[in-house]
């Protein structure tokens, strides 16, 4: 079974930087692909960032690109968003999901395709 931890959330003022840590268990971390998803209060879950299970490939939804940076460490098992230039849009509880490679080149972007998820982490920008 597969167990995911993150870390790294907290509170940061507009324009400031964290790091997230998500810690993978339980099974082979290099044959699942990983994604960042958030949730804001009273809004539904939206995809953020998802890196393939060789790391080759990265996805990042639009109101991310170029802010932050999502990675993965084989030999660690952890995958990383680095999130840089935060605002306020940003706030949200960040969770970091899991998918087999068996579900091939289907669309990275869709949440409900990602069938292990963590707790979450809290991220929370001030104006």
């Amino acid at each position: 079974q597969v167990q995911l931890v993150e870390s790294g959330g907290g509170l940061v003022q507009a324009g400031g930087s964290l790091r997230l840590s998500c810690a993978f268990s339980g099974r082979t971390f290099s044959s699942y692909s990983m994604a960042w998803v958030r949730q804001a209060p009273g809004k539904e879950r939206e995809f953020v960032a998802a890196v393939v299970w060789s790391g080759g490939s990265t996805y990042y939804a639009d109101f991310v690109k170029g802010r932050f940076t999502i990675s993965r460490d084989n030999a660690r098992n952890t995958v990383y968003l680095q999130m840089n230039s935060l605002i306020p849009e940003d706030t949200a509880l960040y969770y970091c999901a899991a998918r087999s490679r068996a579900y091939g080149s289907s669309s990275f972007y869709a949440t409900t395709l990602y069938n292990y998820w963590g707790p979450g982490t809290q991220v929370t920008v001030s104006s």
